[in-house]
């Protein structure tokens, strides 16, 4: 059976009862007017009378919220609820938002339940992170799909050229650039790179491949001295003091670091920053540049064929059932699970991440769902509003009409007793 339907039903119920109360006590003030009159009679009199009027002012109480009722005078505070929409949505968008989506509220909330703990523990389930890992894999073919249309082909590549166009390209690369090279970056930067070709040319492989390329040298230019010489000797031990002579620059390189070599490293940057952000010519490169990614046919032909290849890729690894992604995927959201679960600091790190993201996001966010609230309910029918009203909390104050016909009588009788006792 519908929920509507449930609580029609249950909302009949409540007001048969309610009403049969009425009417019991009607029919018994009615029968006590034609009764000769005692002690017994007159107090049920009494109390059938008190219970009328209890009844008949809770029933005028309840049905005066939903609908109007013409009586001269009051009937103007009657139908509160339909006359009141814009004011019931005012309110209540604004008790959300002061008692729920308030920041205070939120960071409290943050530290009350430990986000960053629960979802640690929800992944370490294997189970859980598997399906995860599941939802994640139908995103991701859902997103596939979506770019097998040739309208979203067509958009992207609008979307792709329009971000290229408003992209200063030699403004950002000199931002860039000024902030590798900030407080002598890049000469870290040079150092490791240094200490990268001294391993790389104390390789045995590194100084045979010289060897053998000396020795070719010597048979190409002096095949006469080749003949005569020990080419194969020759090479390896040139091989040997080339990369000797070449390590120890580098090696003074590393260690001086006001070496003359660094100190031209820092003047070609410098220029080539200055270049970026004021030569004309620079910019113009930089421009062709930017207009060979978006009309190369050759270089789109590439990007379309490294696309293609990896989208098919990933279609035929999703669609079968022991899918690398999904498994790994599993495998990962649970690792990430069981390592913020062992760290605290880690843990006490996300919420806090949490708390400032929640101060930032709250504020716009209520304004948005209060306004969403607002709306909503302004846009409901002002009869239909009072309806679902009703049907959700009227069975509940029907039992103010059963209350009070209750109530009624008791203080109905209370009264009558008072009165014999005084007279």
């Amino acid at each position: 059976m519908p929920a509507d339907l449930t609580k029609e039903q249950e909302l009949r119920n409540a007001k048969i009862f309610a009403l049969s109360l009425f009417l019991a006590a009607a029919t018994t003030f009615v029968i006590t007017l034609f009764c000769p009159p005692n002690v017994w009679i007159l107090g049920l009199k009494a109390v059938s009378e008190a219970a009328m009027v209890g009844a008949l002012a809770d029933w005028f109480a309840v049905v005066a919220l939903f609908r109007r009722v013409p009586i001269p005078v009051v009937s103007r505070h009657t139908a509160i609820i339909p006359r009141n929409q814009t004011a019931i949505a005012s309110n209540l968008a604004l008790f959300v938002k002061e008692k729920f989506l308030d920041p205070d509220s939120i960071v409290a909330l943050i530290r009350r339940h430990d986000p960053a703990g629960l979802i640690s523990r929800w992944l370490i389930e294997r189970e859980n992170a598997d399906r995860l890992g599941v939802y994640l894999i139908r995103l991701l073919q859902g997103g596939l799909k979506i770019t097998d249309d040739a309208r979203i082909q067509a958009f992207l590549k609008d979307a792709f050229d329009t971000m290229i166009d408003r992209l200063d390209l030699t403004s950002a690369s000199a931002t860039l650039l000024d902030s590798l090279t900030k407080d002598g970056r890049h000469q870290e930067l040079l150092d490791a790179l240094i200490l990268r070709c001294i391993d790389y040319l104390d390789e045995p492989g590194t100084r045979e491949m010289i060897a053998a390329q000396l020795a070719q040298w010597l048979k190409r230019r002096h095949p006469i001295a080749e003949k005569i010489a020990p080419t194969e000797w020759l090479g390896e031990n040139t091989a040997d003091q080339v990369a000797k002579i070449v390590n120890d620059i580098l090696n003074a390189i590393v260690q001086d670091k006001g070496h003359e070599l660094r100190k031209k490293f820092d003047a070609l940057t410098a220029s080539f920053i200055l270049a970026l952000k004021q030569d004309p010519e620079t910019a113009r490169k930089a421009e062709a540049f930017k207009q060979y990614i978006k009309n190369d046919a050759v270089f789109a032909g590439y990007i379309e064929d490294i696309w293609s290849s990896l989208r098919a890729w990933l279609q035929n690894d999703l669609n079968r059932q022991e899918s690398s992604l999904r498994l790994n995927l599993g495998a990962a959201g649970s690792w990430i699970g069981q390592a913020i679960d062992k760290d605290p600091a880690l843990r006490a790190s996300l919420n806090g991440h949490m708390e400032n993201i929640a101060r930032a996001l709250a504020p716009e966010f209520s304004e948005f769902l209060t306004r969403h609230i607002q709306d909503t309910v302004n846009a409901w029918d002002a009869r239909e509003m009072s309806r679902q009203i009703e049907l959700n909390i009227g069975k509940d104050l029907q039992y103010i009409r059963i209350n009070g016909t209750l109530v009624g009588g008791l203080v109905g009788l209370l009264l009558f007793l008072f009165t014999r006792l005084v007279g």
